[in-house]
Order: structure tokens, then C-alpha cells, then sequence
């Protein structure tokens, strides 16, 4: 048991909220390959730390060393190290923040409820229907909760940065 079958559960009821909103909108949505500008060194949860490293271990060799040099390389303001030439490294197994990204999130800030997406995403549409709306707070308290149910199984900290979670050992 790997202790991520939460997190896997939680990881694919996500993936299939996006690719309904991305199937919906897709006219809309202008993510693509090579669009990277918002792939920045992030910190996350150890649970997604050790899916990243699960993954990490799936690669082959050659593609292994390349994630491990551009993580010992990655400085706390630099671009993701999961990228290469605009794309990531590990993109199936990205963190949760990676795949939500640019969709229509309910936030809170300063006590008030707002919609934030990629500014390049959705231009000329007169409103986003709640049903493509993710509720950010919602998913946090989900993956947050996941991630201490790990912990209890896999002590450690609490989050790492992509950096750390891909030089940590096999």
C-alpha cells in the first residue's frame, strides 16, 4: 500500500471536473503546450510530494536525471522544475494547484467571494456558469485533510517544495 489512494481518488474527481470544463469551453480556454508563464517553484502537500516521487521512479534513467538536475538547480523564485522547453517533466502526475490552474476558481479574499481564472482564458464570454466554477476553499480542505491522513502513516512535513519532493531518496 502506497498510502496515496486518497489522494489518487481525489486527483481523478479533479481531473474529471477540468476536462468537463475544458470539453465545455475549450474554444475558450487557451492552455496549451508551451503555454508555461504561471509554471512557477511551488511549494505542496507531502502527499503530492510523494506522488511526484512515485512517479519520478516510473521514468526512464536518462529522463530521471534530467528532473533530478533541473530540481538541484531550481532556486525558491525560478520557473517550475518540472518544466523542459515548456512542457513538464511529470504532467500526469502534476500537483493538484497544476491541473486547476487557469479554470474558474471561487476564492476568498479580504472576506469576499470572488471568480479567478487565467486572463487569457474565457475573453468574450458574458459570464462562467457556476457548474465550471471550482470551489478552491472546498478542494483545499479535501486535499489538506488527505495530506494529514498520509502523515499519519508517512511522518514527515507537511509540504516541500517541487524541488524537495524530487530529490527526495527512492
Amino acid at each position: 500500500m502506497s498510502g496515496l489512494e486518497n489522494y489518487l481518488a481525489l486527483l481523478s474527481r479533479v481531473d474529471e471536473i477540468c476536462q468537463r470544463t475544458f470539453e465545455a469551453f475549450s474554444p475558450h480556454i487557451t492552455c496549451r503546450a508551451g503555454c508555461d508563464a504561471c509554471c512557477r517553484h511551488l511549494s505542496i502537500f507531502a502527499v503530492e510530494a510523494a506522488a511526484l516521487t512515485r512517479a519520478l521512479r516510473e521514468l526512464p534513467a536518462g529522463e530521471a536525471e534530467l528532473v533530478r538536475a533541473k530540481a538541484r538547480g531550481a532556486r525558491e523564485d525560478s520557473p517550475c522544475p518540472l518544466l523542459h522547453d515548456g512542457l513538464c517533466l511529470l504532467y500526469q502526475s502534476r500537483p493538484i494547484i497544476c491541473r486547476t490552474h487557469g479554470l474558474p476558481l471561487l476564492l476568498s479574499r479580504d472576506g469576499e467571494r470572488t471568480v479567478d481564472f487565467c486572463p487569457e482564458n474565457f475573453q468574450g464570454l458574458p459570464s462562467i456558469p457556476g457548474s465550471a466554477v471550482i470551489d478552491l476553499e472546498r478542494l483545499n480542505v479535501m486535499l489538506a485533510t488527505i495530506n494529514a491522513l498520509y502523515l499519519q502513516s508517512f511522518p514527515g512535513p507537511e509540504r516541500l517544495t517541487i524541488a524537495q519532493a524530487l530529490s527526495l531518496p527512492d
